[in-house]
């Protein structure tokens, strides 16, 4: 065998080396480029009654809104006419019961001078109040 069989040798194991590596590589490759397409293809048939679902939820949860829109309104409204209404309370019937508080307060002042003892009694002490300067007696 002379040197240049011997490097056609070395160089066809080399090759043979070579393509069955590549050979192997592209039957994992093919394995994996199934498994991917596999698992796209749940993904897909999962996805779409997922994403379904969550478009069903979206719009109810945009009905809750609207209506959640129309109580504050409704609300809102409410308290509105409350106002106006404690308002127009206040003003018809405010200045009377002032009135009438006023008249109550005259009468029981009447009725109390009515009912206080006489010049020459003895007066109640009250504790903590100060009598003003025209009533103090002068002492000595």
């Amino acid at each position: 065998m002379t040197g240049g069989e011997v490097a056609g040798i070395l160089v066809a194991v080399f090759w043979a080396i070579l393509v069955s590596f590549l050979a192997v590589v592209l039957v994992r490759l093919a394995q994996t480029l199934k498994a991917a397409t596999r698992l796209v293809a749940d993904v897909t048939e999962q996805a779409v009654p997922l994403l379904a679902d969550a478009s069903a939820t979206v719009r109810s949860a945009q009905t809750q809104l609207d209506r959640v829109d129309a109580i504050a309104t409704d609300v809102q409204e409410v308290t509105s006419n409350a106002s106006a209404l404690s308002t127009t309370v206040a003003s018809t019937f405010g200045g009377p019961l002032v009135k009438v508080a006023a008249f109550g307060y005259g009468v029981r002042q009447a009725l109390g001078r009515r009912s206080a003892p006489a010049a020459g009694a003895p007066r109640r002490t009250v504790v903590g109040r100060t009598v003003p300067a025209a009533r103090r007696r002068k002492k000595g």
